[in-house]
């Protein structure tokens, strides 16, 4: 049944294999399928029926699936066995044939049919392919233009889709502006309403900072240098450890760069937040007074086992190692992944004087 411009057709078929890659079996089977639904919406049909489109000639052939019988009784979902025969002689009683049928003006029908599964699988394949291609972003930093911002949800233009920054990874001290072209790092790839692909953009998660200096320092993006962890307090602070196996690499030098140019780049990009570059260590002890800094530290007594430090600073260096409202020590214990307490000379000497009060009176009950 040649329903349709069969050339056009099938030449519309290659042709999508070949620009969009939307397969031509593919397109085939989707319309088959389109088909029967079609066939029956339209001939008001409780037929079991198949169609069948041949690659080579687009021919459109619809068969109606009948069960083999000894005595017909439903005209419309059996055949004798003596009129299956004559379409296939080697059929038997229980067995299946396929008459077909040639449904007035389904041509019409075919038409229409083939154009509205051409155009909706051009569409799926084009959000399948964006998706895939944004998909393989997750992780990366991508630019995009500020479509809305209205306080809420900031969506942004990413040429091929939208990109939604939750107000959850949004900096709490910037302010955005529509038309503003502005980074972020892609945490997650979704399927929204419709199957249209969702982008999820942060600039507030740690790994935004993690994703900057491996762009910003080419000894990181060369692997030269390894960064070991982050910790962050988005829009104020964050904390950056940094190794290299390498003796004559300096990481924490290379990151900051000469005069500050590296660091003071990523810097720029998160408008003013400070950033403390630290060098790893296997140490424990040694790294945690590191990840205290600007503080200077005097001691650090490890509990290896419950990952717990006391840390013991200078009385003039107790409130730098805390921070203001504990920050400072709140990201070390997050860049290290250890608890940590802080106290200064004088409150350990006091505590030290008060445990051996303690111990003094049963030593003296002792000795008497």
């Amino acid at each position: 049944m040649k329903n349709i411009d069969v050339k056009e057709f099938i030449g519309a078929m290659e042709e999508l294999e070949k620009e969009r890659g939307i397969s031509k079996e593919y397109l085939i089977e989707s319309l088959e399928a389109a088909l029967v639904t079609a066939y029956k919406k339209n001939f008001d049909s409780v037929d079991n029926v198949k169609v069948v489109i041949d690659s080579i000639t687009g021919e459109i052939h619809i068969y109606s699936i009948r069960n083999v019988v000894e005595t017909l009784e439903d005209p419309l979902l059996e055949i004798t066995i003596k009129d299956a025969q004559k379409i296939d002689m080697h059929v038997n009683v229980g067995d299946t044939v396929n008459l077909e049928i040639q449904p007035k003006d389904f041509g019409r029908i075919a038409a229409q049919t083939a154009k509205q599964v051409v155009v909706q699988k051009i569409r799926e394949a084009e959000r399948n392919m964006i998706f895939t291609e944004f998909n393989d972003k997750k992780g990366e930093i991508v630019s995009g233009i500020i479509q809305k911002a209205d306080g809420g949800v900031v969506v942004m233009d990413l040429g091929k889709l939208e990109g939604v920054m939750p107000v959850k990874e949004q900096i709490g001290s910037e302010t955005y502006h529509v038309n503003d072209k502005i980074r972020g790092y892609v945490l997650e790839v979704e399927k929204g309403l419709k199957g249209n692909p969702q982008v999820i953009i942060s600039r507030s998660h740690p790994d935004f900072v993690r994703k900057l200096f491996e762009f910003e320092i080419p000894e990181i993006y060369e692997g030269l240098i390894e960064i070991k962890s982050v910790s962050r307090d988005a829009g104020s602070r964050s904390k950056v450890a940094v190794y290299s196996r390498d003796e004559n690499i300096d990481p924490v030098g290379s990151c900051v760069g000469q005069k500050g140019v590296r660091i003071q780049n990523i810097i720029n990009e998160l408008n003013g937040e400070k950033i403390d570059v630290i060098e790893w260590n296997e140490d424990p002890a040694i790294y945690i007074a590191a990840a205290l800094l600007p503080a200077q530290v005097m001691a650090v007594d490890i509990k290896e086992e419950e990952k717990f430090a006391q840390v013991i600073v200078p009385d003039d260096q107790l409130s730098l190692a805390i921070g203001k409202s504990g920050q400072n020590a709140r990201l070390a214990a997050r860049l290290t992944n250890w608890k940590i307490d802080i106290k200064s000379e004088s409150q350990f000497r006091e505590i030290i004087a008060q445990v051996q009060a303690e111990e003094a009176p049963e030593t003296k009950e002792v000795e008497e």
